[in-house]
């Protein structure tokens, strides 16, 4: 029988911290198959506020090469659905951030969507990044069993979309709603040009007007402290993936201090 969260951590977070919170993403399985805890360790150790956990698979559509790749490797080293949540068992006991999954709608299908939500919330998961999710399915299929398990779904949104999709698109959100800043895949360096900066202006006028009633987080292109502290005046925080990936890839087995070293380049 699944536990219930209350309150969830993600909205006792964005309570607490109005400002600059740090997300870091991180691939499930990878650079080793067992990694993905002491990874989450070091992350909490190192000040980061929420971690997103990338659930590997086959074909990643929003993903640049960078986490294509860790995606890739950490399946060859067995990563599984199965796997990952056996990891994840015992992770409560040394990690109390906020832990997001990340990843795509056809393995949780293959899972089992009431079996999946079940196994979040038995393992400490607070919320479920699906990027190709639509909103219109969300509402139909997947709303009810997010209730029931008291999971956050926290759905995307890019430059291209309307106000009134935005509007839809945060309703059935939850926990914060992803600010993707470009339409291309994670891992390309944001550049805060005129396009871009006006797009975040807008975000932040939809916070005002109460057109977003969520928490915003930016994400993609953000990969150092200068992009962090540039997207972070625009919304509540930001999400680092990409360049973490590269950092751990360098790691040569001294995952600690590679995740201190990063982190400690963004705060």
């Amino acid at each position: 029988m699944a536990q219930k969260l209350a309150p969830n951590r993600i909205a006792t977070l964005f309570e607490q911290k109005k400002r600059n919170v740090l997300s870091v993403y991180c691939t499930a399985g990878f650079p080793n198959l067992h990694d993905t805890a002491p990874i989450l360790e070091a992350l909490q150790q190192s000040g980061v506020d929420m971690i997103e956990i990338g659930m590997p698979f086959s074909d990643p559509i929003a993903d640049g090469p960078t986490i294509q790749e860790s995606s890739t490797h950490a399946l060859e080293n067995g990563m599984t659905m199965d796997v990952l949540f056996e990891q994840l068992r015992d992770i409560r006991q040394t990690v109390t951030i906020p832990l997001v999954l990340m990843g795509y709608v056809n393995p949780v299908m293959q899972f089992g969507v009431e079996k999946f939500c079940q196994h979040c919330v038995n393992t400490g998961i607070d919320g479920v990044i699906l990027p190709d999710l639509p909103v219109e399915v969300f509402e139909t299929e997947w709303k009810p069993l997010f209730e029931k398990y008291q999971l956050c779904n926290i759905m995307l949104v890019t430059p291209q979309t309307s106000k009134e999709r935005i509007r839809r698109v945060d309703t059935a959100s939850s926990g914060f709603l992803y600010a993707v800043s470009s339409a291309g895949t994670t891992g390309g360096a944001l550049a805060m040009d005129d396009l871009r900066t006006a797009y975040f202006q807008r975000l932040r006028e939809y916070k005002t007007d109460g057109t977003i009633r969520n928490p915003v987080v930016i994400g993609f292109g953000i990969h150092d402290k200068t992009s962090f502290d540039a997207a972070c005046q625009y919304a509540d925080g930001a999400i680092i993936g990409s360049a973490f990936i590269k950092a751990l890839s360098l790691s040569n087995g001294e995952l600690k201090e590679a995740v201190r070293t990063f982190i400690s380049t963004v705060r």
